[in-house]
């Protein structure tokens, strides 16, 4: 086998993506391989992911997070079984959004059980954060609602 074919088989290697090639030919064996270097992943890696995607969701939802503490949000909890409504009417604008501004007794959301309206308000003033659950869903006994900040 002379150069010229081993520098042929080195090109058929790098342009077909081939990692690794042998021939063959009476006593002559030519192995021809190529190294595939990718970067390391580390947890490291994907926690700045994840912080840079978190940091993100923030700034949409204009939260700073050197400010939110996640210990001292509260959770407003459905005291009933029933349908969530975030509007008083279909045509109207919800009572809260994400970034509202909140005090206690302010109205945040209805619940209708047993074709009756309920009213529920905030137990603390703060900054809604978080909507867990669509306008015309159920809402089951003790799951969240909203969180306030």
């Amino acid at each position: 086998m002379n150069i010229k074919n081993i520098k042929a088989l080195a090109q058929i290697v790098n342009q077909n993506g081939i990692t690794k090639l042998e021939v063959c030919e009476g006593d002559i064996k030519i192995c021809i391989e190529k190294e595939i270097f990718t970067a390391p992943t580390t947890q490291a890696s994907f926690a700045a992911a994840e912080k840079t995607e978190i940091n993100a969701q923030e700034q949409a939802l204009g939260i700073k997070s050197e400010t939110l503490d996640f210990n001292n949000i509260k959770e407003v909890t459905a005291p009933i079984v029933g349908v969530f409504y975030s509007a008083p009417s279909p045509d109207s604008d919800p009572f809260v959004t994400i970034g509202s501004k909140v005090k206690t007794g302010d109205v945040l959301c209805i619940i209708e059980a047993m074709k009756l309206m309920n009213d529920i308000t905030a137990e603390c003033d703060g900054e809604i954060v978080d909507i867990c659950v669509k306008n015309g869903d159920i809402a089951e006994f003790g799951q969240v609602l909203f969180k306030i900040f």
